[in-house]
């Protein structure tokens, strides 16, 4: 059996965002509002797709981060893309002014 390997040329980037919630935000009715807002950014004209979660259910490893609450990846058709949803774009402007009281912490990992 032979493999094959296929070579990309990569025209986007990836935002993620990793959300750590405050406790007193812990609560079933305000994680059902959080979880609506992150999937609002997903219709931002500006993000060609993405997807959001919590941490995966992998095994225990010392290089293995599961203290997350939340992560959102957004995936751009170019860094254009990304500067005008990080600059103006309307529905990221609400969730940050929406929620940025109620984390704790967060992190961003930009891929390009």
């Amino acid at each position: 059996m032979s493999r094959v390997l296929y070579f990309a040329i990569n025209l986007c980037m990836e935002h993620h965002v990793y959300f750590w919630l405050k406790e007193d935000r812990q609560n079933d009715n305000d994680l059902v509002f959080f979880e609506k807002g992150i999937e609002a950014l997903l219709l931002s004209p500006n993000v060609a797709s993405g997807h959001w979660g919590k941490p995966a259910a992998t095994a225990e490893r010392t290089v293995t981060d599961h203290s997350f609450d939340y992560a959102i990846s957004l995936k751009f058709d170019s860094m254009e893309s990304h500067n005008d949803y990080q600059e103006g774009d309307s529905i990221h402007d609400e969730f940050i002014s929406r929620f940025k009281e109620w984390w704790s912490k967060v992190l961003v990992m930009d891929l390009a």
